[in-house]
């Protein structure tokens, strides 16, 4: 895979309208910022002006938003969360056994989107780790390379399907 290559971002059908939801309403307020650019643009003096770099600023965090968003809802794939334990896949939470140590991790295996709401870590399946666990099944041990060259051994120890 390339890094232009498109990826998808699975999302379930809530996600995607909290996100869009989201969206729409930041798209509706750039009138509202707009105007105020202008209002604090009329006060004189732009050099020391901080209420209207602070305007300028809230539009270029809201636009990169906007932007970030029409991209993840381009790209997502909406599903229903699975219903079914055992098998790891796009929106399922997965208890993992790194080899050589006795703890396990939990993370969900989907986008931090749909997991922002939780306090669980997030992987991407179309991450080294996530894409090695993708179909894994519950007991199958995995190989995934590292950045460095090396490779690292996680076996999947539960999954489970995510609850918001």
């Amino acid at each position: 895979m390339t890094v232009t290559d498109t990826q998808v971002t699975w999302l379930t059908q809530e996600a995607y309208d909290r996100l869009k939801n989201e969206l729409d309403q930041l798209i509706a307020n750039r009138p509202v910022i707009a105007a105020e650019i202008n209002a604090r643009r009329e006060e004189g003096d732009l050099k020391e002006n901080g209420g209207y770099h602070a305007a300028r600023e809230e539009q270029g965090q809201q636009e990169g938003r906007i932007r970030q968003l029409q991209e993840l809802l381009r790209t997502a794939q909406v599903g229903t969360a699975p219903t079914s334990s055992d098998t790891a896949a796009p929106g399922m939470v997965l208890k993992l056994r790194y080899d050589g140590d006795d703890d396990t991790e939990t993370v969900l295996l989907g986008s931090r989107e749909e997991g922002s709401r939780g306090d669980l870590e997030v992987i991407s399946p179309n991450s080294p780790l996530g894409a090695a666990l993708l179909g894994a099944h519950v007991g199958d041990t995995r190989e995934y390379p590292l950045p460095d060259g090396g490779s690292m051994k996680v076996s999947l120890v539960s999954a489970e399907p995510f609850r918001a």
